[in-house]
């Protein structure tokens, strides 16, 4: 593992009440999370969630611990190398009652480095200049803004954990490379594409403990295919970071260019059993995101989707919405997050392999005669959950 990357053990001082241990059955609740807990200046984020007094922390957590998820990825929480903010996450908000709910305990977590605001040292965003938030690895302020966070009740297997977060663009075969529509020259320089990471994040293969052996949590966050020119730099890596799982969890599809962190090469092994979690950016039928972008997943013969999140309280936001949502094709019950310039789509996504079972899933997004709808705008994505039948 490298030295940057640790897993660590919450401390626990005594049986809470309310926090119950990994289910005894083989049904185990996935579920992905875009908090929206990022922040304009490092370290504000930990500073803030200090004293348990967060509002939005509060919320986040009063979610969580309402749909009682066994494995829940959080994006755009920020990253700090001490592991701070999670650890208070933890112990002074899902570790404590939120309006009447119970305490939840998630005794594993992990947590490692992203690219958002690590600088490359080149002109990524093509305005000329070498400085800025758009000419880092990923859009962000500074190093870690808009990280990552997976929690589980469910020991996770260190030594087979495996990051992507430096794997070069260039390197996938067949890459969507932008071009720049004027010439159908390449829109980025050789020198910059010597450097440019695939993830605009990272890419985490997080193997969990189960009793019914492995199974291997797949988490990313995508950068919005949106936020760039007519050259779709972001929509073209949007595809491409979805197409990273597409490809490591099929063997088939020769995957052995893949390299991780530490070198090690390939995908999973066939038959391996695998949850992919995260906010993805795009929408199998509406939004900005590339033709097709999704379907890599939605239409994966290796991927169970028969069991597909939805909600009424996304309905009847859509319903009530109007405007661009006219022209959506998109079931608007199967919406995650609520965006003002596109409308409701579906970006959030818990899908399992096909060797394992997935019977019942959601959206929360309660209806607005539940008079929830100040806990759910912490963040304008809903938490989705599937749970999933693991086998023994």
């Amino acid at each position: 593992m490298m030295s940057q990357v640790r897993v660590f053990l919450l401390a626990i001082a005594a049986v809470m009440g309310g926090t119950d241990v990994a289910r005894a059955d083989d049904v185990v609740r996935f579920a992905t999370f875009n908090v929206s807990m990022f922040r304009s200046e490092e370290g504000e984020l930990i500073r803030g969630l200090q004293g348990g007094k967060d509002e939005g922390a509060r919320r986040v957590a009063e979610i969580v611990q309402t749909v009682r998820p066994d494995v829940l990825l959080l994006n755009e929480f920020d990253y700090d190398a001490e592991e701070k903010g999670a650890h208070l996450l933890c112990s002074e908000y899902l570790q404590v009652s939120q309006n009447g709910r119970s305490p939840i305990l998630y005794p594993f977590v992990f947590t490692a480095p992203v690219n958002t605001g690590v600088p490359s040292g080149q002109d990524l965003d093509g305005n000329g200049k070498v400085s800025g938030s758009g000419d880092a690895f990923g859009f962000g302020k500074y190093p870690g803004q808009y990280g990552m966070v997976v929690l589980s009740r469910f020991p996770i297997d260190a030594a087979s954990v495996r990051t992507f977060q430096k794997f070069l663009w260039k390197d996938m075969p067949g890459a969507k490379l932008p071009l720049n529509p004027g010439t159908g020259r390449p829109f980025y320089s050789e020198e910059a594409l010597a450097v440019l990471r695939l993830s605009s994040k990272s890419h985490w293969d997080i193997p969990l403990q189960m009793d019914g052996g492995l199974v291997h949590v797949l988490v990313a966050h995508p950068t919005p295919p949106v936020f760039d020119g007519p050259e779709d730099r972001n929509g073209c890596r949007n595809h491409d970071e979805i197409r990273l799982w597409s490809d490591y969890i099929d063997p088939s599809r020769g995957n052995g260019y893949l390299y991780d962190d530490q070198g090690r090469r390939g995908g999973l092994a066939a038959g391996a059993k695998f949850v992919i979690l995260g906010d993805y950016n795009a929408d199998p039928k509406d939004g900005e995101s590339v033709g097709g972008a999704i379907d890599q997943f939605v239409k994966h013969p290796l991927v169970h989707h028969d069991a597909v999140p939805s909600s009424v309280g996304g309905e009847e936001a859509t319903q009530m919405a109007g405007g661009i949502h006219r022209s959506h094709l998109g079931p608007p019950g199967q919406d995650t997050a609520n965006f003002e310039s596109s409308g409701n789509l579906r970006v959030d996504y818990v899908l399992p392999s096909r060797t394992l079972g997935a019977y019942r899933a959601g959206v929360y997004w309660p209806a607005k005669s539940e008079g929830l709808e100040e806990l759910v705008s912490v963040s304008d994505h809903r938490l989705v959950w599937v749970d999933v039948e693991i086998g023994r």
